[in-house]
């Protein structure tokens, strides 16, 4: 077997960044123009790979809001343990709010640095009963993606990533999560730049894709299998991969393919 050209490539943070809604032109490439038909290709391709999925809410509004905190730089196995295992141990929204901070971390330990998420978490928690009365977001349905995005990201521990995926998965607002496949395999595919971060991705992806919350989820998702299946970080596998002829990565002589 050839070994394979090696490259230089670039490793991006999977943190959950604030920021805003989009502010189309910062950082894209050259070939700026082109990028929303391609954007629509990839997303066509990635469709008819792996299927649709229909546009409803997987959990309520408090349960993702949580377990996407959980869920930085966790696996979803992990996430979803640490998130049984506190509610197993508490019971309820109020409860995790007073408990003993030392507890509630141990409870969440599967996630990984559950010792800055559990005061995080109470300190979301107390803001919005604070804020609401209650622990209840139903509220956000009837908010703007601006309004609904500013409220979030004024909680502790909320970022861009988080309040995009409670209000695209939660309520359908128009907005596009950018987690760490997604920003993988679109700086691979060439849809952003490769000095690129997370919190300006958000805003560069969502600008060239139509508003509409059934698409942008489709995108998130079918985004996010890809980057597991195929495009993964450490081998992207280009010889079955869906996108190669309209990927930069793969149609490049210079960069490593399995």
């Amino acid at each position: 077997m050839d070994r394979p050209t090696r490259t230089r490539r670039s490793r991006s943070p999977a943190t959950d960044q604030p920021g805003l809604l989009p502010e189309p032109g910062e950082g894209k490439p050259s070939n700026a123009a082109d990028l929303p038909a391609r954007a629509l290709e990839v997303h066509h391709r990635l469709q008819r790979e792996y299927g649709g999925r229909d546009h409803v809410p997987r959990r309520e509004p408090m349960h993702e809001l949580i377990s996407t905190i959980l869920s930085q730089r966790t696996t979803w196995r992990n996430e979803d343990l640490a998130y049984r295992r506190m509610i197993e141990r508490f019971g309820d929204w109020e409860t995790i709010e007073h408990a003993d901070v030392a507890e509630l971390t141990d409870a969440i330990s599967p996630s990984n640095y559950a010792e800055v998420k559990a005061p995080n978490i109470q300190r979301t928690l107390r803001c919005i009963r604070e804020r609401r009365g209650g622990y209840d977001l139903s509220f956000l349905a009837d908010m703007t993606p601006e309004e609904g995005m500013a409220w979030l990201l004024d909680l502790p521990g909320v970022g861009l990533k988080t309040a995009s995926l409670v209000l695209l998965f939660c309520f359908a607002k128009p907005v596009l999560p950018v987690d760490t496949h997604v920003h993988r395999v679109s700086q691979r595919v060439g849809l952003i730049g490769p000095k690129v971060m997370h919190e300006a991705a958000h805003r560069i992806l969502l600008a060239m894709l139509p508003p509409d919350p059934p698409l942008l989820y489709a995108f998130h998702v079918n985004m996010l299998r890809h980057g597991q299946k195929v495009c993964t970080f450490s081998r992207p596998y280009c010889s079955r991969c869906v996108l190669r002829d309209v990927c930069d990565y793969g149609t490049s002589p210079d960069t490593v393919k399995y």
